[in-house]
């Protein structure tokens, strides 16, 4: 098995540096587990080149390292990213990034149709997964546990516009093979969901076997506890790869705009057609959106989430700006000292 197996490929314009490719397969507490030519291990960053205040890679990442065949090896840097996957920070009251996953060719959105489905949470999904540079998957599971799943395929396609849209039962089998063209060797994916939707369980169909374990839901309230507490990427028997992820319960938007504009693509369509160029969409005459939304072309709802998540895409942006500056004034006197 080679790094190439692995979905290693050099980025166009990527630097050449010391040492091997390799690619994390899971990070634990300053550890990083790898896989490379010469084989399976764990490294460490190497304090020097990561001195800089570098973030240090996550689980997808490619990395460069010297390798060590008795002992821990070291990593040099970590490799452009094809794809990365970033929220709010629980711990930074929303003024950080964290980063999830890196380098990985689709995201499976997962929502389950045990009292999970949210079309407002899907529009969340959407808007942060086109920002990482990934294509979207939404997957509904547990297509078992009801009769008639096809309105709520009709009801994510009324959002998702072209992107693909499956449900799935991974105790029956039911419509697993749909996911086979996002399922290929060499290939990653990464799965995004609540707690309870079934990420596990879908690996371990894809697979085939038991792979990663999975628990069991509450019946009274739909919802489950974490069975993945960390971030690991898998080689499935096929050859493809996955990233399971913790239950996400909430994502905040990060450097998301133009995702937020590409998920509400039906709703961009209308702006900047209105009477007046600075049209508030309120009360003004010849408002395209308003006139939309009245002749049933455009939803009240649907205008209402997007205006949300710009909201709160706008505050992140103005959070961020504040932090720079409050970083560039510090640097500044610190210099000035």
């Amino acid at each position: 098995m080679t790094v190439c197996d692995y979905g290693y490929a050099p980025l166009p314009g990527e630097p050449e540096g010391k040492g091997i490719p390799a690619r994390v397969t899971a990070a634990r507490g300053g550890y990083f587990h790898i896989v490379c030519d010469s084989g399976q291990g764990v490294a460490r960053l190497k304090a020097s080149a990561y001195r800089d205040g570098r973030e240090p890679p996550v689980t997808g990442d490619f990395v460069r390292l010297e390798w060590n065949p008795v002992g821990e090896s070291r990593i040099l840097q970590t490799l452009p990213r094809k794809s990365c996957f970033k929220r709010l920070d629980p711990s930074s009251s929303g003024r950080q990034a964290q980063v999830i996953a890196a380098n990985f060719d689709f995201v499976f959105l997962l929502m389950s149709l045990n009292q999970n489905f949210n079309v407002r949470r899907l529009e969340r999904y959407l808007a942060l997964t086109w920002e990482s540079g990934a294509k979207p998957v939404v997957v509904l599971t547990k297509t078992d546990l009801l009769r008639g799943h096809k309105r709520f395929l009709r009801e994510a396609g009324r959002v998702v516009a072209d992107v693909p849209v499956h449900a799935v039962s991974a105790k029956t089998g039911a419509g697993l093979e749909e996911l086979s063209p996002f399922v290929q060797p060499r290939t990653t994916f990464v799965l995004l969901g609540s707690s309870g939707v079934g990420k596990s369980s879908l690996i371990n169909a894809l697979a085939g076997e038991e792979w990663m374990p999975t628990m069991e839901i509450r019946e009274w309230d739909g919802k489950g506890r974490h069975t993945t507490t960390e971030r690991e990427l898998v080689m499935l028997p096929n050859g493809a790869m996955a990233i399971d992820t913790p239950g996400v319960r909430e994502l905040g938007l990060w450097d998301a705009a133009g995702g937020v504009e590409r998920t509400f693509a039906d709703v961009e369509a209308f702006l900047g057609h209105c009477k007046f160029s600075d049209c508030r969409h309120e009360t003004e005459p010849g408002c395209a959106v308003r006139d939309a939304i009245a002749s049933g072309k455009l939803s009240r709802e649907r205008w209402e989430a997007y205006q949300r998540l710009l909201r709160e895409t706008a505050l992140q942006e103005s959070m961020q700006s504040g932090v720079r500056h409050a970083r560039q004034t510090s640097t500044h006197r610190f210099r000035r000292t």
